[in-house]
């Protein structure tokens, strides 16, 4: 057997287990005319890793394609599949895209996170951020829109709140994913196809015939599911989603336009969550870079939040058309920079997520 195709399995299996042992999300493969690189995505970040001499580069990536059962043959389209872990011998299932680039094939392990879902305690959340969100998950109507940047921890929240509305119990709880991350015993879960033309729109509309007492949209995308949204949270249901905004203000910017009933928004509005993630300063190294952080200094994440309750005085003002009365308090800079007092991050990660210095005001 070619000495690279007898290290296509050994390799594999060390980079997934090392991928593991890091925390990793996300394994890259990129093919280039010297082989091929390979980076971790830590704690939201890429971090280079290694580069792979041709030969050996060549069979893994058909190793990979092979066991995701994908076209082995075909590099010049997108694939995607999965890699079981009895086959790929790591404790998780892995999801498997494959892409043509300029200088080669580009292949994403996402390695799915099978860890117990947090509680809402559990994420490190200001308390007052939580008690915002408990008291609206024992109400029976309102909408919670979460928003953030792709990796700011949206999803991690939302599946603390379902874990929260599981321990209280006696409700109908629905969601509409893409794609579903973890399976929660308890909660009707469905997944949205789009090349089926089931989109969150759609099954929406037909799910909320299924007596739903709370529903959770994975994401607001298009003025449809806005009004359904919106209308589902007028008609006596717990309706959580996210929306891609920069801040809470943008939030309303972008539902209002979105959705004609300006006075509908005001109303079903109850709560607007805006987060970020911190990496935190590795605790073995203080942030100077070991083994155990692979070097680079952080292990693990923090969120910043700011968020908005929306009460009558807020509402009024917004069926008005008043958008400068969104005022979030303490502001998402103002909770970054106390992550930093408090010596769990640093300034270079401050700027990294915000973009600015910690000491300029928003």
């Amino acid at each position: 057997m070619h000495e690279a195709e007898a290290d296509a399995p050994a390799t594999l299996a060390r980079l997934l287990q090392e991928a593991e042992q890091a925390g990793a999300s996300d394994v890259h493969l990129h093919r280039t005319g010297d082989g091929a690189e390979v980076a971790f995505r830590l704690d939201g970040v890429l971090t280079p890793l290694t580069t792979l001499p041709p030969a050996l580069a060549e069979r893994l990536f058909g190793r990979i394609k092979y066991l995701a059962r994908l076209k082995t043959y075909d590099d010049s389209l997108p694939q995607d599949g999965r890699l079981d872990r009895a086959d790929a011998g790591t404790a998780r299932d892995i999801r498997v895209a494959t892409y043509p680039t300029v200088t080669g094939e580009k292949i994403v392990l996402r390695l799915f996170n099978q860890t117990v879902v947090r509680s809402l305690g559990k994420l490190e959340l200001p308390a007052a951020a939580v008690a915002e969100l408990e008291a609206f998950l024992r109400g029976t109507t309102g909408l919670l829109l979460l928003t953030g940047p792709a990796g700011s921890g949206k999803t991690t929240t939302i599946y603390a709140c379902l874990r929260y509305l599981l321990d209280l119990g006696g409700r109908h709880v629905i969601t509409i994913e893409d794609p579903v991350e973890q399976i929660l015993p308890g909660v009707m879960q469905t997944e949205v196809h789009e090349a089926r033309g089931l989109t969150y729109a759609v099954a929406a509309r037909h799910l909320l015939r299924q007596d739903p007492q709370v529903l959770v949209l994975g994401e607001i995308r298009d003025s449809e599911t806005a009004t359904l949204a919106v209308r589902a949270a007028l008609t006596g249901h717990l309706v959580i989603s996210t929306l891609h905004a920069g801040s809470c203000r943008g939030v309303f910017e972008r539902l209002l336009a979105m959705c004609p009933d300006h006075s509908a928004v005001a109303t079903a509005a109850s709560l607007v969550l805006n987060q970020r993630l911190l990496r935190r300063l590795c605790p073995a190294c203080a942030g100077a870079g070991c083994a155990a952080c692979l070097h680079t200094g952080y292990r693990g994440r923090l969120p910043a939040v700011e968020w908005v309750r929306v009460n009558d005085a807020l509402r009024a003002r917004l069926r008005a058309g008043d958008l400068e009365a969104i005022a979030p308090e303490p502001t998402l800079a103002a909770a970054a920079r106390e992550l930093l007092q408090r010596g769990l991050s640093d300034v270079r990660e401050y700027e990294r997520v915000l973009g600015s210095p910690p000491t300029e005001r928003p």
